[in-house]
């Protein structure tokens, strides 16, 4: 191996190299409408991706090409592999890691967007197609940097491993990606040093994620021809009084905590309903029953657990005190004495129920990060979302210390017309560079 100090480590392995790069993207990129993950229809073969991956690392391997990286192709499903690459360092024990580079996409459709999105474009520094952002210009960008070490051979201390995974952007599969190899033991020498999730976006540090929980709210009243509205139970308008006091109780259990602040969270916890359902029936119909279902986002400060038992705990309460809930007009009532009848409200809480993370501001991989971005990017601003990346709060959970970056756009996250800039990319490259040789000096 070359022979190099940490300061010299930038000016050995250089920029990233957009020819390279950009070859690289544009293979996978022109294979994101084969990695479409969306179960039962659509069901990705990440080693499509892989292979290029593999295209690229193999001949500087140990295995097969003589040189210095050992790289593992690991699958636990047919067509759906990981990839697990590493650069030896001198010291055992000392270890950096990327992983979290994800080898599936969210969906597209092609009628929606202003340019092919399974094809790869160019527009000047923009860089365009499904996944460019999400996250397989992250796979292209650490495929950069370990062939990169691969060629170069610095002598490092640090052990530097990068992990591809299957099976990001949906959860109805288990153990076919990162938490396959989390069970078997795969990286539990990662354990060792800072593990930096690459999947997010805008260059900054992303230091805290929320909890995510759905729920279900199911209303029972009575249906009744509306020109009789005084014998029947309006389903919906007991849907709606009762969603208002669990709400208010839920925003009084769970108000802002003082720590979000200090993680910059764009907001607090919430619960807000997104879906309304009831039986199809006619506009003269009062419903006997509809649901309104929604999600919690939970800053990472308070326990789901907790969330959940205090819904239930609601949800009994207003099922006990339903004559004292709030009605709408002269009429509306939610029990017909005569008739034995009570409205009743019942809360299901689906079972993909995630945990938000907060990371460790006191690591010395989040005061690498801080200080890489500072140095590339020119400014360093810390910030967190209640949006989700549950598998980073399993690996913290494992004893992992997880800190999470990446360099596309946020705003093209899941959306449409997503792309990300190379200059992001060539910058974030920097912050890989400069991050490895800090972690050198310890």
């Amino acid at each position: 191996m070359a022979s190099s100090s940490p300061c010299s480590l930038n000016q050995l392995v250089g920029d990233l190299e957009r020819s390279s790069f950009v070859s690289l993207l544009a293979k996978l990129i022109n294979e994101s409408q084969h990695v479409q993950n969306n179960p039962p229809e659509l069901v990705p073969r990440e080693d499509l991706v892989a292979r290029y991956v593999l295209e690229a690392l193999l001949p500087l391997s140990t295995s097969t090409g003589g040189g210095p990286l050992v790289v593992r192709h690991i699958n636990y499903s047919d067509g759906r592999g990981n990839v697990i690459v590493e650069y030896p360092g001198s010291v055992p024990g000392r270890v950096v890691s990327f992983v979290g580079m994800h080898m599936d996409v969210v969906t597209a459709d092609p009628t929606d967007w202003d340019f092919a999105p399974f094809t790869f474009s160019e527009d000047g520094d923009k860089l365009r197609g499904r996944g460019t952002t999400d996250c397989l210009g992250h796979v292209a960008l650490v495929t950069e940097l370990m062939r990169k070490l691969g060629v170069t051979k610095p002598n490092l201390k640090n052990t530097v491993v990068a992990v591809f995974i299957a099976n990001e952007e949906n959860s109805s599969i288990p153990g076919i990606g990162v938490d396959g190899l989390v069970k078997d033991g795969l990286l539990d020498h990662l354990k060792d040093g800072p593990l930096f999730w690459i999947d997010t976006a805008d260059k900054q540090p992303c230091v805290g994620t929320g909890g995510m929980i759905p729920w279900h709210l199911k209303a029972t009243g009575k249906l009744f021809h509306s020109g009789l509205a005084h014998k029947a139970i309006n389903a919906m308008e007991l849907n709606m009084e009762a969603l208002q006091v669990i709400q208010e109780r839920f925003y009084k259990d769970f108000p802002a905590h003082p720590k979000e602040i200090i993680y910059k969270f764009a907001t607090p916890s919430t619960m807000k309903p997104t879906k309304w359902s009831y039986p199809e029936g006619g506009i003269n119909q009062i419903p006997g029953e509809c649901t309104v279902s929604g999600d919690i986002r939970l800053t990472p400060f308070y326990s789901t657990t907790d969330v959940v038992n205090k819904l239930k705990e609601y949800v009994e309460d207003i099922n006990a005190n339903i004559e004292k809930l709030h009605t709408r007009g002269p009429v509306s009532k939610y029990v017909l004495p005569d008739e034995n009848l009570r409205g009743r409200v019942e809360i299901t809480i689906d079972g993909d129920i995630m945990s938000g993370v907060a990371c460790n501001l006191e690591s010395r991989g989040f005061k690498a990060l801080c200080k890489a971005t500072e140095e590339v990017v020119g400014s360093v601003q810390p910030y967190s979302i209640t949006g989700s990346l549950p598998l980073i709060r399993d690996l913290q959970d494992e004893g992992f210390d997880v800190q999470t970056c990446g360099y596309g756009i946020m705003n093209t996250y899941h959306a449409k017309n997503e792309y990300c800039l190379f200059s992001d990319m060539a910058q974030g490259f920097k912050v890989f560079v400069s991050i490895i040789s800090q972690l050198e000096e310890d």
